[in-house]
């Protein structure tokens, strides 16, 4: 197994992001995941039951490593760059919302 790649910004790490990402069926897992966790952290806000938020990791992660391992056939970012794909994560969120990405 080869080192990791160093990246020295989010700016230069975004677009291997991405690269791990060209898979439709992956990018909509991601993007499932996502809104659940926001829906969850929503929830928690609201109901005030704060052992929802024992969920969180198994929303967001799930759906992404179903999208990596069973789709895109990689292995997820998070393992490599952990804080660069979180935020990788939200961008391409927002990306996908805002019609940037399609999904």
């Amino acid at each position: 197994m080869s080192a990791p790649k160093i990246f020295h910004s989010f700016a230069e790490f975004y677009p291997f992001y991405l690269n791990e990402h060209r898979n439709r069926t992956c990018r909509r897992l991601h993007f499932i995941g996502s809104s659940l966790v926001l829906a969850v952290i929503v929830w928690v806000a609201v109901s005030g039951n704060l052992l929802w938020l024992l969920a969180l990791p198994v929303i967001g992660y799930g759906f992404a490593w179903v999208g990596h391992f069973g789709y895109e056939k990689n292995r997820p970012a998070t393992f490599r760059h952990p804080l660069y794909s979180l935020m990788g994560d939200w961008v391409m969120f927002k990306d996908m919302l805002t019609g940037r990405i399609r999904f």
